[in-house]
């Protein structure tokens, strides 16, 4: 924990004429949907490129899985970058392939 505690969220409440605000918890951890998730290509056997919906924005994903009985998870290490971020990275790659000897 930081030394300044947990990050609290808060919402308003609509019910009724008062405006309350109630507790929300959330966690910050990668949860896949594996509903809206697009499989793109493979980079290797462990990594892959996709593009998915989580918590209903876009996000191209490019991250490392594992297996688990007998099934493909996501892990840790990888990045998963919003529509804008992917944006700014391909509008770069033609600078990355020059710097590529």
């Amino acid at each position: 924990m930081s030394k300044w505690g947990k990050r609290k969220e808060y919402s308003n409440d609509s019910e009724g004429d008062s405006e309350s605000l109630v507790k929300k918890k959330t966690k910050n951890k990668f949860v896949p949907d594996d509903s809206g998730a697009i499989d793109i290509c493979e980079l290797s056997r462990n990594r892959k490129v996709s593009v998915r919906m989580w918590q209903g924005k876009v996000y191209v994903d490019i991250r490392e899985f594992y297996m688990k009985d007998g099934k493909q998870m996501p892990g840790k290490k990888g990045i998963s970058l919003s529509v804008d971020q992917w944006e700014v990275l391909r509008n770069h790659i033609d600078e990355v392939d020059k710097e590529i000897p």
